[in-house]
């Protein structure tokens, strides 16, 4: 692996910096991360040692900070739908992967919620210059393939899983009521 100096420290060394202090103040993965939108730029590059504009040309903003911090955990998810075993992976009908797929992404959403909402809301349009949200929506056209809009479709259910959305229904709506109206939704798509 090669690796870009970045001052006197290699840029895995400080992602990772920059990386523990916004976990640290966010709190263990999986947990509820409250707190991620105190966090500043300036915290961080401070915590890893760094200079803000060292920072911004790393990671861009906010959005681009947590996008890479949650990149390990979307990979996870996507490997699981490109090989993983049925109904989430291949070899499964394409309802059941997409019930698999939606309940699965919800999960991860809620797992890390604040950091997604970071990372879609930092900057205007963020969600949509991240590449998984592109391979999201492209696995989503393919499984609703029969639908009359497949592409469409795949947009409208990725807006029921936008970050801001959830956050804000999920304390009047609740978990099960969100995934059981998500399902309905992605129902009435095919």
């Amino acid at each position: 692996m090669q690796v870009q100096a970045v001052g006197e420290r290699a840029v895995g060394e400080f992602d990772g910096q920059a990386a523990q202090h916004v976990l640290g103040v966010v709190g263990v993965p999986g947990e509820a991360e409250q707190g991620v939108e105190t966090v500043s730029m300036d915290q961080v590059a401070a915590a890893a040692g760094v200079g803000k504009g060292t920072l911004f040309r790393r990671f861009g903003d906010k959005s681009g900070l947590a996008a890479a911090l949650l990149d390990a955990r979307e990979r996870v998810l996507q490997e699981a739908v490109l090989s993983g075993p049925p109904p989430l992976g291949p070899g499964a009908p394409a309802d059941e992967r997409l019930t698999a797929f939606l309940n699965a992404y919800l999960d991860y959403l809620l797992q890390h919620l604040a950091l997604v909402r970071m990372s879609e809301t930092a900057t205007p349009g963020a969600r949509y210059r991240i590449g998984a949200y592109r391979f999201w929506h492209r696995h989503l056209a393919i499984l609703l393939a029969t639908a009359p809009d497949p592409d469409h479709a795949a947009h409208a259910l990725l807006a029921a899983l936008a970050a801001d959305h959830v956050a804000a229904l999920l304390p009047e709506l609740g978990e099960q009521r969100m995934r059981t109206g998500l399902l309905r939704l992605a129902r009435s798509a095919i």
